[in-house]
């Protein structure tokens, strides 16, 4: 869908835009992660990056950062300029005043309210538009953004720990640290580029979860601006069983409390007293995975991180709502008798759920295997 024709300084341009998106990748949400770089014969003249929701976005700060004037330049940005007033003015009609000759952009913007508008308004300024340089590159950097747009639920990532023989914890229930350091500093970032991480019951009373972020586990630039702003957890309680002296409900972060439509009252009362509670419509007995998503998408949460025992995880995957698997495997031996990773019962080979295995890295001294699932037929999906 592109105007224009790209050359290797474009590509080489556009991925310094990506490079730059990539800054906010702790910091932006719910807003998505956009860069954009200024350029005039091949030499940078300005970039920026969007930081945070309600802050100048990449344009604006690009344009501000410029070290000459930008007539005639070309604009490089990692998503279609904004064509609608949000929290700050339309950023393409700040590329038309300032006088960009050209614009190219990685992808569309999927939001309604721009969605091709920031282009028109850009051609009909006069301004050379093109679109689709690096997309692909562009849309593994927002895949939550992009999909709450489109189909009104966050992205689903499941993070799951096992052993080399497939297992998460002894028979007793035993699981903590199958992991090294490396690997739970890995699944600090997962849960600090989260809009919410979402665990059940279970977990919290067989561990005492907190699911904070702990900045010293970070390892990264921006440690302390990513934890000024964590993510809030979802436990998934059909029985309001969290005991109210809970790791998770004592540290003053933002804690989601999820129960069945139906609890006693005065418990419903008494966790009131010490966090948010939603009761949900509940299906066999439990709350139902695909209304908390649809909840936490109305909550503008892009991202979700899964952190839950084997039998969530199963039920989510064999729902077809996780995106993402990350399975990170330590080099043990747990044995038979210990718990699988996934309760997922099935029979026969038919049945079976197929993956595909988009990464696999040394973590440590663990491995992390990232992967897509196969979405079943009539799955609501990317």
């Amino acid at each position: 869908m592109s105007d224009l024709t790209s050359t290797a300084i474009d590509a080489e341009l556009m991925a310094r835009a990506l490079r730059l998106a990539e800054r906010g990748l702790y910091t932006t949400a719910p807003n998505p992660r956009v860069g954009c770089v200024l350029s005039r014969d091949g030499r940078v003249i300005g970039e920026g990056w969007h930081q945070r929701a309600g802050e100048p976005h990449a344009e604006i700060n690009a344009l501000a950062a410029a070290s000459e004037p930008v007539t005639g330049c070309t604009a490089y940005v990692t998503l279609e300029p904004c064509s609608h007033y949000g929290r700050t003015p339309p950023c393409c009609d700040a590329l038309i005043a300032a006088g960009v000759s050209r614009v190219w952009m990685a992808m569309e913007d999927p939001n309604p309210e721009v969605a091709g508008r920031g282009i028109e308004r850009l051609k009909a300024a006069g301004i050379e538009v093109g679109c689709g340089l690096l997309e692909s590159e562009a849309r593994a950097l927002n895949p939550g953004f992009i999909k709450r747009m489109l189909l009104q639920r966050p992205y689903v990532r499941c993070k799951l720990a096992m052993s080399v023989d497939g297992r998460t914890a002894m028979a007793s229930g035993e699981s903590q640290w199958i992991t090294g350091p490396d690997a739970r500093s890995d699944v600090q970032r997962l849960r600090a580029r989260s809009s919410a991480v979402i665990t059940g019951v279970g977990s919290i009373l067989a561990d005492d979860s907190a699911l904070t972020l702990r900045e010293n586990e970070l390892t990264i630039a921006d440690a302390q601006a990513a934890c000024d702003k964590p993510p809030l957890r979802v436990v998934l309680d059909s029985g309001l069983q969290t005991p109210l002296a809970s790791r998770v409900l004592q540290d003053g972060a933002p804690t989601l409390l999820v129960c069945a439509q139906g609890v006693d009252e005065s418990r419903l009362a008494e966790a009131r007293e010490c966090t948010e509670v939603i009761e949900l419509p509940a299906v066999d007995g439990r709350v139902c995975l695909a209304t908390v998503l649809d909840e936490l998408a109305r909550r503008e949460c892009n991202e979700v991180l899964l952190e839950a025992g084997a039998t969530l995880a199963g039920a989510a995957l064999e729902a077809d709502l996780i995106d993402e698997l990350v399975v990170y495997m330590a080099p043990l031996i747990m044995g038979s008798n210990a718990r699988p990773l996934l309760w997922l019962p099935l029979d026969t080979m038919a049945q079976k759920r197929g993956l595909e295995i988009v990464d696999v890295r040394a973590v440590g001294k663990d491995w992390r295997i990232t992967a897509l699932p196969e979405r079943t037929v009539g799955a609501r999906g990317n």
